[in-house]
């Protein structure tokens, strides 16, 4: 057992190795994108990097699957464990988008974000694999923390399209502003005023130019829009699951401990976003605003209220 739980930590150490090339290249490929380029270019950078992502994936796959049997249960009973799962969650999402629309220069946010997370996982809150404690020897952690494992994964690929869609959105307007600066001066010559000059085009940022080859902020937004709505489906049926567990293990469904205190704080957030988005027009900017914070508090649940408050769910196995 203790030789697969080394083999699991030599497993998730290579899939950090090949994010990291495949990080590289995607920044590479991201800063030929924003510099521009040839028109119709091989883009031979992002072929590397999504083939190494795949090749972390897979790796990163087998590490959770080693990391399983080395501790005879699920993998996802601890902050170490749930890190690495839900961050593979996070990256297959994002390939799995790139098999039908391109994505690709995303990958550098989400392989960023997933190294980010292993980092932390295997430096800060790893431990070895063993049992659990008395209170989550239960099917019930099969159930419960498997699907809040997928919906943090799924919501965390929702915030970055929030993020890149309001990116997005300040290059449309400045792209609309850059085409009025330029009509204008047409406009006035065809009402027979002389300018006097030739009127210098407008600078346009290399940023800019690299979200010309992107999709609208209002497709961005339609996707995270998708990801978030099932994330906040997922996040309602762990909400449900952990009463159900928590009346089995304590007798009571809910208590107000910090962990539940914050989960339904979570719900709230994401159930204002929907419903905002759905029937009160809250379109572009504030739902984007609103979709990145509800995964702010996820983070603040995960790191804060499982680090520092004193809950019945501190079930980091650290410290």
């Amino acid at each position: 057992m203790t030789d697969l739980g080394q083999l699991s930590l030599l497993l998730i150490y290579g899939a950090m190795a090949a994010y990291t090339v495949a990080l590289v290249a995607f920044a590479v490929d991201l800063s030929g994108l924003r510099d521009g380029g040839p028109a119709g270019r091989q883009r031979k950078a992002v072929g590397i990097a999504m083939s190494t992502a795949w090749v972390g994936a897979a790796l990163h796959l087998a590490g959770v699957v080693t990391r399983a049997i080395a501790a005879g249960r699920v993998p996802w009973a601890n902050m170490y464990e749930f890190s690495t799962l839900f961050s593979l969650v996070a990256v297959l999402v994002f390939l799995g988008l790139t098999r039908t629309r391109d994505l690709r220069f995303l990958g550098t946010f989400v392989v960023g974000l997933t190294l980010l997370m292993l980092g932390i996982a295997v430096s800060v809150l790893y431990v070895r694999a063993d049992g659990v404690q008395p209170a989550l020897d239960s099917y019930w952690l099969v159930i419960h923390v498997s699907v809040a494992t997928i919906a943090t994964g799924v919501l965390a690929i929702g915030a970055v399209l929030s993020t890149v869609q309001l990116v997005q959105e300040r290059s449309e307007l400045r792209r609309v502003r850059a085409a009025a600066e330029v009509a204008e001066p047409a406009l006035v010559g065809a009402g027979g005023v002389a300018s006097g000059a030739d009127t210098p085009a407008p600078k346009v940022g290399r940023w800019s130019k690299l979200m010309e080859s992107a999709p609208s902020s209002a497709e961005f937004e339609r996707l995270a829009f998708r990801l978030n709505a099932v994330g906040f489906m997922l996040w309602t049926f762990t909400v449900i699951a952990g009463a159900i567990w928590a009346e089995h293990a304590w007798g009571r469904p809910w208590g107000w401990d910090p962990k539940e205190t914050w989960s339904f704080v979570i719900w709230v957030v994401y159930a204002a976003y929907l419903h905002a988005r759905s029937t009160r027009g809250w379109e572009g900017r504030r739902a984007a605003y609103l979709s990145i914070f509800g995964f702010v508090c996820v983070l603040a649940n995960y790191f804060v209220v499982n680090l520092v408050f004193n809950s019945l769910h501190s079930y980091s196995g650290i410290g």
